[in-house]
């Protein structure tokens, strides 16, 4: 029973996406999710509190946004051990990477540039709480230097966000190829020598 429960949560979770692919976020209701679900539309407020509910079981999904464990690796203790600069610069290079292999995510964040409603809003707000987790996660490492470090990584993290959106239409951008992994190769080369330069004095 338990986990025809899950695979139920799972169909109407995945209709979210595929609705939102096909048609945007005007599409989104729960009769329409129902239909794409293929189930009654009872359920989703039964499982999940109706739509707000559900948009945040969908923003919290390995489909929209990358796991924590993604973006250190798959090995945070071992990352850990590299120093402050090795955990900013591969974090960021696995987001960078993680984010790329998300086309539907990339569209809702461009989207987000020109409208906010609901989806927008959870998205907002579980992206913050993602980010948090993260930074508690390296929280001794982030104590062994004295740059800002939400700053820092806000920088970089506002840059690769502009890049992979930018790269769905224009393939260039400062002579570098945004579309295809040769100019990422270029992009993830300077992100580590960045980080490696500015918490050279500062590893352990």
């Amino acid at each position: 029973m338990a986990r025809d429960k899950e695979q139920t949560k799972e169909k109407i979770i995945a209709a979210v996406e595929q609705l939102l692919a096909r048609e945007g976020f005007s599409a989104l209701g729960v009769n329409a999710l129902a239909r794409e679900a293929g189930v009654d539309k009872v359920l989703i407020y039964r499982y999940f509190d109706g739509m707000p509910g559900l948009l945040r079981s969908y923003g919290e999904s390995a489909n929209f946004w990358p796991t924590l464990n993604e973006v250190v690796g798959g090995d945070i203790e071992n990352l850990k051990g590299k120093g402050i600069g090795a955990v900013v610069s591969e974090v960021l290079v696995n987001f960078s990477r993680a984010l790329r292999k998300r086309p539907l995510t990339q569209e809702i964040m461009a989207w987000e540039l020109v409208e906010q409603n609901e989806l927008t809003a959870i998205l907002s707000e579980l992206r913050e709480e993602w980010a948090k987790k993260l930074f508690a996660t390296f929280a001794t490492e982030a104590a062994s230097t004295d740059l800002d470090l939400p700053a820092v990584t806000a920088l970089f993290g506002a840059a690769i966000n502009y890049l992979v959106i930018r790269g769905r239409s224009t393939p260039f951008f400062n002579l570098i190829e945004i579309d295809n992994d040769s100019g990422w190769q270029r992009l993830e080369a300077m992100i580590h020598l960045l980080c490696q330069r500015s918490f050279v004095s500062l590893e352990p």
